[in-house]
């Protein structure tokens, strides 16, 4: 008897109402589970279009409480429809203290807890140190029905430590809500190669770690600043233990993207491939230092 958990990745546009984009994703949810899903992950902030492409006060009116409208919307379906999902947030924790935060409700409903974005950009166009506090939970793992899975976030995606520590904890699946895309000004000269290494640096977590990697990434032009907004990539995807992509969405179409993950694999794959096992934990001191002068 092998494990085998259906998993599924929510890519979708967002409309500028965020009522509007909790029901479409809560109906794509529904019909994920409807198809068999068992554990389903939203793309990074679904309740609106990316507001970080600018710095503006009004925008914090989109956070919410945790638990809060969303989570009272997600635990419901979890709970009727016997299926694990996690869902990305715009978290307001107090007044003036705000996070990028991913929510995790088992299949009973219950809400297991939450994952708050440790990483924070501040490029062009990505200005989320004005929002977001830094994660203070660190880096988790779920015990969910149908699998353990860890949950990091879009920029903590270019992370081996983050990915490391997560696994290290007991992740079989590390899950990405993702939202980036291209600046169309760049795309023809560097869009190729950005993808590029956004997919490879992900699918190189799941070989350093034996596990399954599953990212879902928003899709639309979004913006209209001089620069030109941004133009969402898609190809949500997810890819096994030895980094091979299993299925991957379309650049420009909305999908629920779903793979069958044989977790016996992690254990196959730890087996061949004992990364684990000849890791120097002795000699990785120097990691918390910020450079070596």
């Amino acid at each position: 008897m092998t494990r085998t958990v259906k998993v599924a990745l929510v890519q979708r546009a967002a409309c500028t109402d965020p009522e509007e984009n909790l029901q479409s994703t809560a109906q794509d949810v529904e019909r994920a589970a409807e198809s068999g899903a068992q554990i389903i992950c939203t793309q990074e902030l679904f309740r609106s279009q990316y507001f970080c492409q600018s710095e503006d006060h009004r925008y914090f009116d989109l956070a919410e409480p945790i638990p809060g409208p969303s989570t009272k919307v997600f635990g419901a379906i979890a709970k009727k429809c016997g299926v694990v999902i996690i869902a990305s947030l715009f978290e307001k924790r107090t007044q003036g203290l705000y996070h990028n935060t991913a929510v995790v409700h088992d299949a009973d409903g219950t809400l297991l807890g939450l994952y708050r974005k440790m990483h924070i950009p501040d490029d062009p166009l990505f200005y989320e140190k004005f929002y977001f506090t830094p994660g203070d939970l660190g880096f988790k793992v779920f015990e969910t029905r149908f699998a353990k899975v860890g949950v990091l976030i879009c920029w903590d995606q270019w992370y081996p430590e983050a990915a490391r520590l997560t696994a290290l904890s007991g992740a079989e699946i590390l899950f990405y809500p993702t939202a980036i895309g291209w600046h169309p000004a760049e795309k023809a000269e560097f869009g190729q190669a950005q993808h590029s290494s956004w997919e490879t640096i992900q699918r190189s977590h799941a070989i350093a770690n034996g596990v399954y990697v599953a990212a879902p990434n928003r899709i639309g032009h979004e913006g209209d600043d001089p620069s030109g907004g941004i133009e969402f990539w898609g190809q949500s995807f997810v890819c096994d233990p030895s980094g091979t992509i299993m299925t991957k969405a379309s650049p420009d179409r909305p999908e629920i993207l779903i793979a069958d993950c044989d977790l016996d694999r992690i254990d196959v794959q730890r087996t061949h491939w004992p990364f684990f096992r000849d890791r120097r934990i002795d000699a990785y001191g120097e990691i918390i230092r910020r450079f070596r002068d």
